[in-house]
């Protein structure tokens, strides 16, 4: 018995919707889930390596690590100021050798 071409036709469109599922499921992968592992890994690794005399952002703040206790981190934040604050509230690392260095205003269009 021949097949219609209507059967026909309604059986490729519902492997055209699979397709399309499939590529909208890779491309949410590529785009969205994988990019955010990465930096969760980097982020991981970063507070991981957090060492004594490091440079830190904590909340916005500029601080100097003194002492790492687990997960309790021991922070200078001006001379004599010393503060506790959990090692997941780093927001990041800074580079030691490198201060902030002014940048020069860029001249405004007249």
């Amino acid at each position: 018995m021949p097949l219609s071409p209507v059967i026909l036709q309604a059986g490729n469109q519902s492997y055209g919707v699979i397709i399309l599922y499939v590529a909208i499921f890779v491309a949410f992968y590529l785009f969205m889930l994988r990019p955010q592992q990465t930096q969760q890994r980097k982020r991981r690794q970063m507070l991981g390596k957090l060492k004594k005399g490091d440079r830190i952002v904590i909340g916005g703040l500029h601080a100097t690590l003194l002492d790492i206790d687990g997960d309790t981190l021991t922070v200078e934040l001006a001379p004599n100021l010393r503060v506790k604050a959990d090692r997941t509230a780093v927001s990041y690392l800074r580079n030691r050798k490198q201060e902030s260095t002014p940048v020069a205003p860029t001249p405004r269009p007249a």
